[in-house]
C-alpha cells in the first residue's frame, strides 16, 4: 500500500531528513503537503521525484493569476453546445461531450493513485484555495450537467507548492500538512552539486560555493541567487573551462565573479554587488 512506502529522496534529489518525514506523514494521514521556500529551492521539483521514487503517474495543475478551482474539476463549453444547437450538427443532448475534465477530475479518475501537483497556488485570486477545502477534503465533487457525483477511485497524493507571494487562507492550512523548504546550508549545497555535476573538482566547487554564498550574504539583494542559479553558473564555469585558481582570487571587493549574469537577476542586484568594488560595505 501506498502509506508503507517511505520516500527518501533519490539519486536526482537531495531531501532532508524533515523533508522527508513530511512526505511520508502527508502520504500517511492522506492530506495534502503544502510546501513553501524561496524560488529555486526545489519545490515543484519534489512532486517530480515522489511520483518517480514511488513509481506513480504525476499529474500537474500549474496555477496562474485567472485560472480558477472549477477549471481543475471540470469546463462546461456552453458556447459550443449553443452553436452545434443552431447549427444541428451534433446530438446536443449527450452533454458529456461538451465538458472538459480537469487536473483534479484526471487524478480521481485514475485506476492508481497518482500524484497531483498543484503549483503555485499562492498566484491564484485568495479564495482560490477555499474553494478547493470539500473537494480535496472529501475527494469528491458533483457535476451539474451531468447530475453525477465524481469520487476519486483511490486517493491521489496531492502536492501544493507556494511561493509565499500572499497568506493562504487558514481553514485551507488547517487541512493541509506544512513544510518549509530552508535555503540549503553549503552542506546539503555540496550534495545537490555533486548530484549535477559527478565529476567536479572538490576544489572547484568549494571556490564556486564559496563566491554563490559570498553573494548570497549581502544585505540589501533583491532577489538572492538559488540554487537553479548557483547550477547554470556552474555549468558555465565548467564550458568555459575555468580553474580553481581563477575563482581563488575573486573577493567581490578587489574581483568580480565572471558570468556573474547567470547569478544576479535583476539590475538593482547588479548595481549592489557592482559598487562593493568601489568602497561599498560588506555584510561581514
Amino acid at each position: 500500500m501506498t502509506k508503507k512506502i517511505k520516500f527518501k529522496g533519490s539519486e536526482h534529489y537531495i531531501a532532508t531528513e524533515e523533508l522527508s518525514i513530511a512526505v511520508n506523514a502527508a502520504i500517511h494521514l492522506e492530506k495534502p503537503l503544502l510546501i513553501k521556500g524561496e524560488p529555486g529551492t526545489g519545490k515543484t521539483m519534489l512532486a517530480y521525484e515522489i511520483a518517480n521514487v514511488l513509481g506513480k503517474e504525476l499529474i500537474t495543475w500549474h496555477i496562474k493569476s485567472t485560472t480558477t478551482a472549477q477549471q481543475g474539476l471540470y469546463e462546461y463549453d456552453a458556447v459550443s453546445r449553443l452553436r452545434d444547437s443552431q447549427l444541428g450538427d451534433r446530438d446536443v443532448s449527450q452533454i458529456a461531450q461538451y465538458i472538459k475534465p480537469g487536473k483534479i477530475w484526471e487524478a480521481f479518475d485514475r485506476d492508481e493513485s497518482a500524484v497531483l501537483l498543484i503549483d503555485e497556488i499562492d498566484k491564484a485570486d485568495i479564495e482560490f484555495p477555499n474553494d478547493l477545502l470539500l473537494e480535496l477534503d472529501k475527494m469528491e465533487f458533483y457535476v451539474y450537467e451531468l447530475q453525477k457525483t465524481i469520487k476519486a477511485k483511490h486517493r491521489p497524493i496531492v502536492v501544493i507548492t507556494s511561493n509565499n507571494e500572499k497568506d493562504l487562507p487558514d481553514p485551507f492550512l488547517r487541512r493541509c500538512l506544512f513544510h518549509y523548504i530552508q535555503f540549503p546550508e553549503e552542506a546539503v549545497m555540496r550534495k545537490i552539486a555533486d548530484v549535477h555535476f559527478p565529476a567536479l573538482e572538490e576544489s572547484l566547487l568549494t571556490q564556486a560555493l564559496r563566491i554563490f554564498y559570498l553573494i548570497r550574504d549581502q544585505k540589501g539583494l533583491k532577489k538572492a541567487p538559488s540554487t537553479s542559479e548557483l547550477i547554470d553558473w556552474i555549468r558555465l564555469l565548467l564550458n568555459e573551462r575555468l580553474l580553481t585558481k581563477d575563482l581563488e582570487k575573486i573577493d567581490l571587493l578587489e574581483t568580480l565573479p565572471p558570468y556573474m549574469q547567470a547569478l544576479i537577476k535583476n539590475e538593482q542586484d547588479l548595481e549592489l554587488i557592482a559598487a562593493l568594488k568601489n568602497g561599498g560595505a560588506r555584510r561581514w
